[in-house]
C-alpha cells in the first residue's frame, strides 16, 4: 500500500524544538520532491518547505527561515523538518507530500502524488 506516515509532532514550548518525520511506504522517494505543508485553524494551507529529488537548495517559506532544516535520507525512505525555536505561531497540522521528479519543489501543492495524513504541532506555553 502506497503511503506517507508522518511523525514526530506534539506540544512544545515557545523556543523548543521538534523534528518531523515523513516515512514513505510502497514506493522509493528518490525520484520524488518532498515538501512540507502546515495549515492552522482558519487560516489558508502554507508550503513551509520543499526539497528535491537531487538535493538542490531547499525552499523555505520567510517566516522559518534559519529556524527549520529539511533533510532526506533516501536509504531510509524518510524525509525530515528539524525545526527550532519555536513560536506559537508555528502551530498547524504539518503534512509531508511527494511532487514527482527534479522540478517537484515547483509543482503546485494540488499537483502533489502523495500526501502524508498530517501530525499536529503545538506551540504553546
Amino acid at each position: 500500500q502506497v503511503q506517507l506516515v508522518e511523525s514526530g509532532g506534539g506540544l512544545v514550548q515557545p523556543g523548543g524544538s521538534l523534528r518531523l518525520s515523513c516515512a514513505a511506504f510502497g514506493f522509493s522517494l528518490d525520484d520524488y520532491a518532498i515538501a512540507w505543508f502546515r495549515q492552522a485553524p482558519g487560516k489558508e494551507r502554507e508550503t513551509v518547505s520543499c526539497i528535491s529529488s537531487n538535493d538542490r537548495t531547499p525552499y523555505y517559506v520567510d517566516s522559518v527561515k534559519g529556524r527549520f532544516a529539511v533533510s532526506r535520507d533516501n536509504a531510509k525512505n524518510t524525509a525530515y523538518l528539524q525545526m527550532n525555536n519555536l513560536k506559537p505561531d508555528d502551530t498547524a497540522v504539518y503534512r509531508c507530500a511527494t511532487g514527482w521528479g527534479a522540478l517537484g519543489c515547483r509543482l503546485p501543492p494540488d499537483s502533489f502524488d502523495y500526501w502524508g495524513q498530517g501530525t499536529q504541532v503545538t506551540v504553546s506555553s
